[in-house]
């Protein structure tokens, strides 16, 4: 799996989250890189897919509570980070809807979603937890 506790922001209903979105992740690209016939890792891809489109939701809301909470300064900008992401997991889902789901999109996907999520979590994410950890 690709957390590691190095990531956590010291937050348990966040870290919880994390790591629950690792895992998912971790599954994804598992089932997305595994010898089996792509037909029969559509219907994990969906899953994924679904419980992404909630679940970042969900987290996301609670992440932007919590930088409220604490008067974080950057809490705009962390917003706008959030959206973007929600808006292209939004984008995938409704490819994924229309056009079927192809296997090149949804590598794709597990690419970017990998890179963005360690990079999040390791960059903001841990802005957020040293602000709240100095104040």
């Amino acid at each position: 799996m690709i957390w590691k506790e190095e990531y956590k922001i010291g937050v348990p209903l966040i870290d919880e989250q994390h790591e629950e979105l690792f895992s998912r992740v971790t599954v994804f690209v598992e089932t997305i890189r595994s010898d089996r016939e792509w037909e029969e890792k559509v219907s994990k891809v969906n899953d994924t897919l679904e419980f992404m489109k909630d679940y970042v939701i969900t987290h996301f809301q609670d992440e932007e509570a919590y930088q409220k909470e604490i008067g974080y300064p950057e809490a705009e900008q962390h917003k706008k980070i959030h959206q973007d992401m929600e808006s292209y997991i939004e984008m995938i889902k409704g490819q994924n809807e229309i056009n079927g789901c192809k296997e090149i999109v949804m590598q794709q996907f597990a690419g970017r979603i990998v890179t963005w999520l360690v990079n999040h979590v390791v960059g903001e994410d841990q802005k957020v937890a040293e602000f709240a950890k100095n104040r």
